[in-house]
């Protein structure tokens, strides 16, 4: 029998790693996946419209309410349970998903994907953000479900409540910005580190928004299945369009920006 290959002796424990993930044993589980994502997207679709017909029956009042006052001292409904620096800390994390910063971060994203002559995947995400900003006000446009008024606001807010709109697209941008972004790196340990920042973000700002006040538990969840839902289909676009060569495959060697 031959000897097995010996590693390197200067293999890194990450390069050990990553070793092990690409493996082509996984490729099995990477092609389930496109079929997951699919079913994950339609799950997600008809999980809003069941969660939107129960808010417009207003059977879902109760449980609102329950839980945002669950979130205040029961003694002073305009002070938030917990250490006196959370709400401080939930200001700042809820601003992740504000207009503002979520511009921001699509601006630098498209820097890069400019500078790093990915410019099919600059016009894909720039897309994505966009067609899931219209959505999210067509949304809100069509529900037009008042804010709540159980307790005091502590953060300021002029659009309606349904679904919320820092929830959606802060799944919309960073959960779309991870998941085409993983696609253009390689390594399934830095595409998973991408993507659990992108969930954990989104999940943050959902929860600060109604540990503020200003949106019901309902508004929150449906922001998050619209989003993910939106998220997921731009995956799949994006993974068709890489197979067809329309899109830069990931570790696609590029013209270096520096040169020339």
């Amino acid at each position: 029998m031959a000897a097995e290959p010996q590693l390197p002796e200067t293999e890194t424990r990450w390069d050990k790693w990553n070793r092990i993930a690409d493996n082509p044993r996984w490729k099995i589980i990477s092609e389930t996946n496109v079929l997951a994502s699919f079913l994950l997207a339609a799950t997600c679709i008809y999980g809003f419209v069941q969660l939107a017909d129960e808010v417009m029956e207003n059977e879902t009042e109760s449980f609102d309410s329950a839980i945002l006052r669950w979130f205040r001292d029961p003694t002073d409904m305009s002070r938030t349970i917990g250490p006196s620096w959370l709400e401080g800390a939930a200001l700042d994390v809820t601003a992740l998903g504000g207009t503002t910063v979520l511009i921001f971060v699509v601006l630098v994203t498209l820097g890069f994907l400019w500078f790093a002559k990915k410019r099919k995947a600059l016009f894909l995400i720039g897309a994505a953000a966009i067609g899931g900003q219209i959505f999210n006000s067509a949304l809100k446009g069509f529900f037009s479900r008042a804010r709540p008024d159980v307790v005091p606001h502590l953060a300021d807010v002029h659009t309606a409540s349904f679904p919320s709109g820092h929830s959606m697209m802060s799944a919309v941008i960073y959960l779309t910005l991870g998941a085409l972004l993983s696609r253009l790196v390689v390594g399934r340990l830095l595409r998973g580190y991408i993507l659990g920042v992108a969930m954990l973000v989104t999940i943050l700002v959902g929860l600060t928004r109604v540990y503020l006040g200003v949106h019901y538990p309902t508004d929150v969840l449906a922001g998050w299945a619209a989003g993910l839902g939106w998220a997921l289909i731009c995956l799949l676009v994006a993974r068709i369009l890489q197979h067809k060569g329309k899109v830069e495959q990931p570790g696609e060697k590029t013209e270096n920006p520096l040169q020339g």
